[in-house]
């Protein structure tokens, strides 16, 4: 019983620490009913980060299928595993700063679906890849940055539900959840229109064409989901609109 009142109260001041250090709406943001308000020209030249993980493959697949020019940076390119007269796939590192810096030069947006699986060890692979991505952007003039981190962190701590709050991140995720509030205070600070998404629980499902998406978004006792291909589709919704911009809204079912 008090290995179990100590492990509670570890992941309450972790979810509480994780609350402070990630990225807090100012103010009032929009809410799930909000249609997304057109913005202006869509982007046509996009940079793909994190693009042969699952998300990043929908994200690259989706925005082939929307006619976009698509750059991924992959340091194994052959996992990518999709060809298309409109995909360039560059091989590069995200911690590499010429490389960001070569994928980044000439395009009109990102968007960073970044992640790894070293969940064991203290890590700045998000952090660190997103600095080099934000210079890169600021210094070749590229405006538009939508990036996935999660829900659990900032104004969306404990949204994920109580599973997610008081064991799997806790227990499995510390670090890499730590290092996702870093990652979203250095976007905060940038000087880029910034998008941060944050999904609820990935999975590989069947895309439902629809999700609710808002600051408060997320359930304390329930464990929420979305499928991969539905948060990639919102991401690349964000690249012509400005409803959320400066802003991290919650995505899920």
């Amino acid at each position: 019983m008090t290995i179990l009142l100590v492990l509670v109260s570890y992941a309450v001041v972790l979810s509480v620490a994780l609350s402070r250090a990630g990225y807090r709406s100012p103010g009032a943001s929009p809410n799930a009913a909000a249609p997304n308000a057109a913005a202006g020209q869509r982007p046509s030249r996009v940079l793909i980060l994190g693009a042969t993980g699952g998300t990043g493959r929908q994200l690259v697949q989706q925005a082939l299928d929307r006619g976009l020019s698509v750059t991924a940076l992959a340091r194994d390119p052959s996992r990518l595993r999709i060809e298309h007269p409109r995909l360039k796939v560059i091989q590069g590192n995200v911690l590499d700063e010429r490389s960001v810096d070569a994928a980044v030069r000439g395009q009109d947006a990102v968007v960073s679906a970044l992640g790894h699986k070293r969940y064991f060890h203290p890590t700045r692979i998000l952090s660190d890849g997103t600095r080099n991505v934000v210079r890169a952007m600021e210094a070749h003039g590229v405006r538009r940055l939508v990036c996935q981190t999660s829900l659990g962190i900032g104004d969306g701590a404990g949204r994920l539900g109580a599973f997610y709050t008081l064991f799997i991140i806790p227990v499995i995720l510390p670090f890499y959840f730590w290092d996702k509030t870093r990652q979203e205070r250095i976007i905060a600070r940038s000087r880029v229109e910034w998008v941060i998404v944050r999904p609820g629980a990935l999975t590989n499902g069947t895309k439902r064409g629809r999700c609710r998406h808002g600051r408060r978004v997320g359930n304390f006792l329930l464990t929420v989901r979305i499928c991969r291909a539905d948060v990639a589709e919102f991401m690349l919704d964000q690249l012509a609109s400005d409803t959320y911009v400066g802003a991290a809204p919650g995505v899920c079912w």
